[in-house]
């Protein structure tokens, strides 16, 4: 059951496994306004969104549920994690996206009693590319009871298996903190800067952007796109044209199809400007 939003330590998180330029475009989805910093010990391995608002009192929901969406809109259609952590004055949790997949999670009480299953520690895990021995037998304990570890000392420990995959939050970024302490506390960061909502053209730029920079970009923009885009041509027009003769609909059909995406990604190259 979710616990009612409250005013005191709520707060939340989100750690993208990516450098700040590959999370921006997609940040700006979100609409809403947020910090973006890096937050790896070498460039390219995480970064970190900071909510200047907060939503989970605007809009009613807990802040579990607002973190689990903006998680799971982040980690669509990219090819890096999204870790959310999330806090409030009853409990504390994470939620794991990464593509389309269901997001993974755990929850524990504010005095640290354990909420989540097994199983999702060792998702978490896996899914993060964590030793599946060393870094597993660290998480166990988060599952288990423990008299003198509260909530925050439940995320601080997850966050402390991150180390080696390379996650160096910035100072003061503590989870259990209060969101306006965060918010200052990554303002002085260097690298910091404001990423926030500024209408459908933009965030359909963003959007392409998300596409272009995914496992298919390379095929949607640059030489091999245009290369793809000029054999599908080559070969769509004769086999067009050799089905019209021979007045056989399924060759027709078929020409057209590689004609039409051929035209079509050529089209895109031109609109979105080509990689060299």
């Amino acid at each position: 059951m979710n616990a009612t939003p409250g005013t005191g330590t709520v707060g939340a998180l989100l750690l993208c496994g990516a450098d700040p330029d590959a999370v921006r475009p997609a940040a700006h989805l979100l609409r809403e306004r947020l910090l973006l910093a890096p937050a790896g010990a070498e460039r390219g391995r995480w970064s970190v969104l900071v909510p200047e608002g907060k939503p989970w009192l605007d809009g009613g929901e807990p802040v579990d549920a607002v973190v689990a969406g903006w998680a799971a809109a982040l980690a669509v259609g990219v090819t890096w994690p999204v870790l959310g952590l999330w806090w409030d004055a009853d409990r504390a949790g994470f939620t794991l996206a990464s593509g389309f997949r269901r997001p993974v999670g755990y929850v524990w009480l504010a005095d640290g009693t354990p909420l989540g299953e097994d199983e999702a520690m060792r998702t978490f895990a896996a899914r993060l590319g964590l030793d599946p021995v060393l870094d597993v037998q660290a998480l166990e304990p988060l599952t288990l009871p423990d008299p003198d570890a509260d909530g925050r000392a439940r995320l601080l420990g997850l966050l402390a298996t991150l180390v080696g995959s390379g996650l160096d939050l910035p100072p003061g970024l503590t989870p259990g903190e209060p969101a306006d302490r965060l918010r200052e506390a990554v303002r002085v960061r260097a690298g910091t800067e404001t990423v926030e909502w500024s209408g459908w053209r933009d965030a359909v730029r963003a959007e392409l952007d998300v596409v272009d920079a995914g496992p298919l970009g390379p095929w949607l923009r640059g030489p091999k796109a245009r290369l793809l885009g000029a054999a599908q041509l080559a070969a769509g027009v004769p086999l067009t044209l050799w089905g019209l003769r021979r007045r056989g609909g399924g060759w027709v059909v078929a020409g057209t199809v590689l004609v039409m995406h051929g035209a079509l990604g050529l089209l895109y190259d031109r609109v979105r400007g080509p990689r060299t």
